[in-house]
């Protein structure tokens, strides 16, 4: 397969790329588009056969639910039964953006999206091209993040290039993704909330609108391997690189530094590529392998 790459301003999209993008979604095809999150491989979420693509091209699991994506409220009360008003509130706070919710679903939502459940995850983001993109196709989106099963969610498009080119239809680079970790999934379909997967709307965050909500166990723990998920990355590997990685942790920064250097020489004896991971204030600290900084110690984001 031939697949089409595009470039579009990521905050005035060119409205003819839009069109085909979302002409290829309506037939069911595979788009691969930006979100706040990370790139999103798209289809007709209403369509088994078109979402069967999307497990095709990823080799994902059959029973690893995928998230469908709206660009207005409105489109929610379209596929799902019903909103609890603790939902309404975290929709008012936090839509659109890295927050997905389970509700339950109406009929008209494929089992085969959903692991079998009779629940579905739906988000609203708040990138202008996968708003455009949704709103021209005039569907809700599955679109699970734009990569092979199991390893790290893409950021750039030349990530979902690497991964995807070939495999599916178009890839629609609108440059790198803000967050750069996928969405934060709470369960709303249950008298208590429950948070099903971390992300960038944290748990803190939530409870400060709705009051305390519950963590499910195998966020903490191994989850059993013959009981299907609920959300996206409560059963199977996940963000995982080919490459072994390593945490050096510790209150005593110098300390840690010594002992990253130490590990970094033994591994180039070895004859190995090495990656250090610093930051803006300790990357100048580091003389032997490859350096890149994750940023500002003081400034998380």
């Amino acid at each position: 397969m031939d697949t089409i790459l595009i470039t579009v301003d990521n905050k005035a999209p060119n409205k003819e790329i839009i069109e085909q993008a979302a002409t290829i979604l309506k037939n069911g095809g595979l788009v691969a588009f930006p979100t706040e999150t990370v790139y999103g491989l798209g289809a007709n979420g209403l369509d088994a056969a078109a979402c069967k693509k999307i497990y095709e091209a990823k080799g994902r699991p059959s029973d690893n639910p995928l998230i469908l994506h709206i660009a207005q409220k409105q489109a929610l009360y379209e596929i799902v039964k019903c909103v609890p008003e603790k939902a309404e509130k975290l929709i008012d706070a936090f839509w659109p953006g890295p927050l997905t919710m389970i509700f339950e679903k109406k009929d008209c939502v494929p089992n085969e999206i959903t692991g079998g459940h009779s629940t579905v995850a739906v988000r609203f983001p708040s990138h202008v091209v996968a708003q455009e993109i949704i709103k021209a196709s005039a569907l809700p989106i599955a679109a699970p993040s734009a990569n092979s099963s199991g390893k790290p969610s893409p950021t750039k498009a030349s990530h979902v290039i690497f991964d995807l080119e070939h495999k599916i239809d178009m890839i629609v680079d609108g440059g790198s993704a803000e967050v750069g970790l996928e969405s934060t999934i709470v369960d709303v379909s249950g008298k208590i909330p429950m948070l099903l997967r971390p992300g960038a709307v944290t748990k803190e965050m939530i409870e400060e609108v709705i009051g305390q909500i519950e963590i499910d166990p195998t966020i903490l723990s191994k989850p059993s391997s013959d009981v299907a998920p609920k959300a996206p990355g409560m059963k199977y590997t996940h963000y995982s690189p080919k490459a072994d990685v390593i945490l050096v942790q510790g209150d005593d920064i110098s300390k840690v530094k010594q002992k990253i250097k130490e590990l970094v020489k033994k591994d180039l004896q070895l004859g190995k590529k090495v990656g250090i991971l610093a930051t803006e204030q300790t990357k100048k600290d580091y003389d032997c392998g490859i350096v890149l900084s994750l940023g500002d110690r003081e400034n998380l984001e």
